[in-house]
């Protein structure tokens, strides 16, 4: 995959990594800011997990690596609509 460089061109996820005192709110924003400026954003859960791994030496309960790991997951997965007779209860 490609380096951090290339999936944080802002450097966005490195700041946040550098900044003390973030909570886990605050990395969100930071993340959705990331992952709006994405180049592709089908490639959003790949890069999420490719940055938690360039950053494995901070500690994994840092905000910032909690949202990455979610990111990786959650971006990946769909929501499905329940619409039409589908969606009513019967």
């Amino acid at each position: 995959m490609d380096d951090a460089q290339t999936l944080d061109p802002r450097g966005l996820i490195a700041e946040a990594y550098r900044m003390e005192g973030l909570s886990k709110a605050d990395c969100r924003s930071i993340f959705l800011d990331w992952a709006l400026g994405l180049a592709e954003p089908s490639r959003g859960p790949q890069a999420a997990a490719a940055l938690l791994a360039h950053y494995a030496d901070h500690p994994d309960d840092h905000p910032m690596s909690q949202v990455l790991r979610e990111g990786s997951v959650a971006m990946g997965q769909r929501k499905r609509r329940a619409g039409g007779a589908m969606g009513r209860r019967r």
